[in-house]
């Protein structure tokens, strides 16, 4: 790193530093105003609305908005560059264009990996601490939370050979009715299980069933019995009985991947939601290089619309990536597009052009 890369690579993340806490600072005064009334009825004091919701609502902000930041970043310190023709310098003084995008490349690379550790670990942290507050003073009016006694119906698999159903769950008792479980094998149910009622003992850590009737098959004799009690090890706690639609925002990484294994073993439908999020997790860092590459190929080249030119550029492109990336999230979600494909496929397009662009930037 000479003295002009360390020039190029300061105002990179300087100006990129100054990009994100504006808009940052800005989106916490619109946030502010619309939830105004809300922090209000919690009844909560200025410094526990900022330890309960702020200290969290900011690192998500800055994460939703850190890769288009870094590109707005590059291009207007560059397009202000170009316009004094630092760059024309610069290649004129001997130094090819590819030596003179390494600053780009290492300023992206740093940043980068900050958005990665950040995005596996650190903003479901903060997740966690704003989705608590949205759920428990924002959303209790809403469909989100509803009714704390709500019935729900849920279905599992244990294992690869035990099905579960628990019907009218009641998340605040920890309770069911019209508990069944059967086990296969050979695609035969040789074990049928039902209770009227199920529910969890705190002491054992188990479920108890209460009124059981136990039915076994081996194909030849077929066996009833009547269980007034019984204690029943189902591998799920009442925790994971509540549908949450921010679980996927508050796991992190290592925990994400424990939670689709999981369940996958049980059967549970809709996992794509959770998949995209692991693999976005990992494609988003990825693009902040490849904007970067983008944003400098962009603006250093000097043109007569100056700043404003290379800035509505940029703004465009960013626009077509955020509504290609939206998309992609959609079709993996609703759809049957792959997670992993959908989390990637905007960074391969946008791969793609920043080659194309390199390549046709004159040097």
């Amino acid at each position: 790193m000479k003295k002009l890369d360390w020039y190029i690579l300061r105002k990179f993340l300087s100006t990129f530093v100054f990009t994100i806490l504006t808009i940052t600072v800005i989106a916490v005064v619109i946030d502010t105003s619309e939830k105004a009334d809300d922090f209000v009825k919690s009844g909560l004091s200025s410094w526990q609305i900022v330890t309960h919701y702020f200290i969290g609502f900011v690192p998500f902000i800055m994460a939703m908005i850190f890769p288009l930041m870094v590109f707005i970043a590059c291009i207007y310190f560059s397009s202000k560059m170009a316009g004094q023709s630092e760059f024309i310098a610069i290649l004129a003084g001997g130094i090819r264009y590819p030596r003179m995008l390494r600053p780009y490349i290492v300023g992206a690379v740093l940043l980068g990996v900050i958005y990665w550790y950040a995005s596996q670990f650190w903003v479901p942290k903060a997740e966690e601490i704003r989705t608590n507050f949205q759920a428990t003073y924002i959303d209790r009016n809403s469909s989100y939370n509803g009714d704390p006694y709500r019935t729900n119906n849920f279905y599992l698999r244990v294992n690869s050979y035990t099905y579960v159903g628990l019907k009218y769950y009641d998340t605040a008792r920890k309770s069911a009715s019209n508990f069944f479980l059967f086990k296969v094998k050979d695609n035969k149910i040789y074990y049928n299980l039902r209770a009227e009622f199920v529910k969890w003992d705190t002491a054992k850590k188990e479920w108890q069933l209460t009124g059981c009737v136990e039915h076994t098959n081996d194909g030849l004799k077929e066996t009833a019995r009547l269980i007034p009690k019984m204690f029943i090890n189902l591998n799920v706690r009442p925790e994971e009985m509540r549908r949450d639609e921010y679980l996927k925002d508050k796991l992190t990484t290592p925990e994400l991947k424990r939670f689709i294994k999981m369940e996958e073993v049980r059967g549970s439908e809709g996992l794509n939601t959770y998949k995209e999020e692991r693999y976005h997790r990992d494609a988003s860092p990825f693009s902040v290089i490849i904007l970067t590459v983008i944003g400098a190929v962009i603006a250093t080249r000097k043109v007569r619309g100056g700043s404003g030119l290379h800035l509505a550029i940029g703004l465009v492109m960013a626009a077509v990536f955020v509504i290609m990336d939206k998309f992609s999230v959609t079709f993996a979600t609703k759809g049957n597009f792959s997670p992993m494909l959908a989390a990637w496929v905007p960074n391969i397009i946008f791969a793609v052009l920043a080659v194309w662009l390199y390549w046709r930037a004159p040097k």
